[in-house]
């Protein structure tokens, strides 16, 4: 007996790519499991906006790996006012402000800060990783800042708190606008000379780390030649053009047995 079901012949293709492609249609609408999945990919990005990033387990994570790690809050209150107030999650909290300036420490290479964005989940999988996959890629006697797990921040919040503490970088870690099919993109933000006032024209943007984007050992690259350009060159943004793709071809040419001559 012959099977009634007809193979998809985009099965092959789909298997490849989490793109929503070739859908197909029951009647004028979508079919049912279509329907379900869309459902599903939309509430996974609607839980990553609104839900609370686990501040304890991730410092816990960050301290494991012997990060100093202090806290810090953006002027937005809570959820809702940082989704409607965006320029409060670029500003950090007065209390806070004052609190790590306590720590004393100023005039560092690195400030690194963690926020969580618009996705948590993002930073809650992701940063410790990438972190740890960084610090092999940089000298040892790189000097940073406390790494600072910001809540309801902004991608502007690293400028002030790289200001604070005299770094000269800020990297930013936060969770990025999720999609359909990302609901946890992690975002890189490098920036020399952080101060307040900054827009994005003056900082280098790495997206999409995850294992099912950019995986952490690549990331890690990408951000570490920025880094080491950025230090040597005195700046970022649009005068900064990643061509680390250029320095892997290089160690490839180095690894190479000369041509007989």
């Amino acid at each position: 007996m012959s099977d009634a079901v007809t193979p998809n012949p985009w099965a092959q293709w789909r298997s490849a790519t989490p793109a929503r492609l070739a859908l197909g249609r029951a009647g004028a609408g979508m079919p049912t499991d279509e329907t379900l999945r869309f459902g599903w990919a939309h509430a996974m990005a609607r839980d990553a906006i609104h839900a609370a990033l686990d501040v304890d387990a991730l410092e816990a994570t960050l301290s494991a790996q012997h990060w100093e790690v202090a806290r810090a809050r953006s002027r937005a209150a809570d959820r809702t006012t940082y989704l409607r107030r965006p320029d409060l999650g670029r500003q950090l909290d007065e209390e806070d402000d004052g609190r790590l300036r306590a720590i004393g420490r100023y005039g560092c290479d690195v400030c690194v800060v963690i926020g969580d964005g618009l996705s948590s989940l993002a930073v809650a999988r992701h940063a410790a990783p990438l972190l740890a996959a960084l610090r092999s890629q940089l000298p040892a006697d790189t000097r940073f800042s406390p790494v600072v797990i910001a809540t309801q921040a902004r991608v502007a919040l690293a400028d002030e708190v790289g200001e604070l503490f005299g770094a000269m970088l800020s990297v930013m870690l936060i969770g990025e606008r999720p999609g359909l099919s990302s609901p946890d993109s992690l975002g890189i933000y490098l920036t020399h000379s952080p101060k307040r006032g900054l827009n994005d024209a003056a900082r280098n943007c790495i997206s999409n780390v995850r294992p099912e984007g950019l995986p952490y050992e690549a990331a890690a690259f990408k951000l570490a030649w920025l880094m080491r350009e950025s230090l040597r060159r005195g700046l970022t943004g649009v005068a900064l053009k990643d061509e680390s793709d250029l320095a892997v071809l290089e160690q490839r040419d180095a690894r190479r047995p000369g041509l007989p001559g």
